[in-house]
């Protein structure tokens, strides 16, 4: 991971990088592997953040964004079928009402239509790699919705709208996964080795993200291989474009983590600008 800058003497925060991370499983919460410990250290490695955006795979919304206003965000238990451990985590954050607020004016005056929720809490999209990254849970935070069936581009726009909130010391997230098709999880172990479907698709998207390909990496429905094995849906890809927009124009994109867990989740993280 390279240098990431920090505050400067003035008390100013610096302009913190847009990240793309994949939240894989909600057991990345408890389960020690490479993707659980590079999250534990990637809080470590930043500037304190003055409040966090999260754009959420596990929140859609219909016909525009939606934002959360909500004062103290419950901590929402969206899944089934795992340990009781899992379920009596608390990620007692505070919320970030006022960033909301300007978050939703900056998302309006992008195009958006945009709903506001006094109430709608922190899906394990966001606690789960927040409670390693910053496990305190004292930063504001709040969540940003996906658009179902909008478009990689609309979700770029989407990051292009937030991208003014990094100045202001926010940390834009985008919590998704960069390969997800639970279909094919049989029951294998978090260490089975990624099937070849899964690193060919992961390998494309460094390569064009590197490589600032950014009409491929828009169309990859159509030119990224095995695109619609890896995503059935796109809910959980279209964070990742979320957090590009966010890193504006020209951003240089750096891959933070790679790793996978159960043969199928590539855990990849990113960071632009």
């Amino acid at each position: 991971m390279s240098q990431v800058s920090t505050f400067t003497s003035s008390g100013t925060p610096s302009r913190l990088p847009a990240l793309f991370i994949s939240h894989g499983s909600p057991m990345l919460a408890l389960v020690d592997s490479p993707a659980h410990k590079f999250l534990q250290e990637l809080g470590k490695s930043l500037p304190r953040p003055a409040a966090i955006v999260v754009v959420s795979a596990h929140w859609e919304s219909i016909g525009g964004a939606a934002v959360s206003l909500a004062q103290q965000p419950a901590t929402i238990h969206d899944f089934g079928g795992f340990p009781r451990t899992l379920f009596d985590i608390q990620y007692p954050a505070p919320g970030a009402p006022q960033v909301g607020e300007h978050a939703a004016a900056l998302l309006e005056e992008a195009g958006f239509a945009v709903s506001r929720s006094t109430t709608r809490g922190l899906d394990h999209g966001a606690w789960v790699p927040l409670y390693l990254m910053y496990p305190a849970a004292d930063i504001p935070t709040l969540q940003v919705s996906v658009i179902r069936g909008a478009t990689a581009a609309q979700h770029e726009r989407l990051g292009w709208a937030l991208a003014p909130l990094r100045d202001q010391g926010v940390l834009v997230i985008g919590s998704g996964s960069l390969t997800h098709n639970l279909y094919e999880f049989r029951g294998q172990e978090i260490d089975e080795p990624a099937q070849e479907w899964v690193t060919k698709f992961s390998d494309w998207m460094a390569e064009k993200l590197q490589n600032g390909d950014r009409d491929a990496l828009l169309d990859y429905r159509q030119q990224a291989p095995y695109a619609t094995r890896n995503h059935p849906t796109d809910e959980h890809l279209m964070p990742l474009y979320a957090a590009m927009g966010a890193g504006g124009a020209g951003a240089k994109v750096e891959r933070l983590h790679s790793s996978n867990e159960y043969g199928i989740l590539a855990m990849d993280a990113y960071a632009f600008g």
